[in-house]
């Protein structure tokens, strides 16, 4: 995923990584090194700069189930007109991504977002559909996915 996020932004000047709290702040750090290390053994020098957004206040069914924040958000770069790579672990329903483009929209107005995910599930709810994607892995409505560096868990 790192290659096609150079490809595709042809470098990256202008590029920032926002990874969603929780599951995309790691996968988010663990890109931003591993972009950097391309970089670097093709130009010499390399940053992307790399923060996290929660978008659990963002959420459209608050009233439909608890929700607590999971962490704060760290946006230490101005937003505005850079090319936002947000990232996630899993995708699944879309309503997380949909809650964290609220968030962003928060901190200013990017040039344009792309979604980065580890694992896609489908069973999307809403119109959200990933620009670079780890692995597609088809999954029940009722299973759940956990990801870690580790590896990934079905249960």
């Amino acid at each position: 995923m790192a290659h096609e996020i150079i490809e595709r932004n042809r470098g990256l000047d202008g590029v920032v990584l926002v990874g969603i709290q929780r599951g995309g702040v790691w996968l988010a750090k663990a890109l931003g090194a591993e972009i950097v290390r391309i970089e670097d053994r093709e130009s010499g020098h390399a940053s992307v700069p790399v923060g996290s957004v929660d978008a659990s206040l963002y959420r459209d069914d608050i009233g439909l189930r608890p929700v607590a924040p999971g962490s704060v958000s760290e946006l230490e770069f101005d937003i505005d007109g850079v090319t936002v790579v947000l990232v996630d672990d899993v995708l699944f329903t879309g309503r997380t991504v949909r809650a964290a483009l609220d968030a962003i929209a928060d901190y200013g107005r990017p040039r344009a977002v792309q979604l980065a995910v580890l694992i896609d599930r489908g069973h999307r709810e809403l119109p959200i559909r990933p620009d670079y994607v780890g692995k597609n892995l088809p999954t029940s409505g009722d299973e759940s996915v956990s990801v870690t560096s580790d590896g990934v868990v079905i249960s």
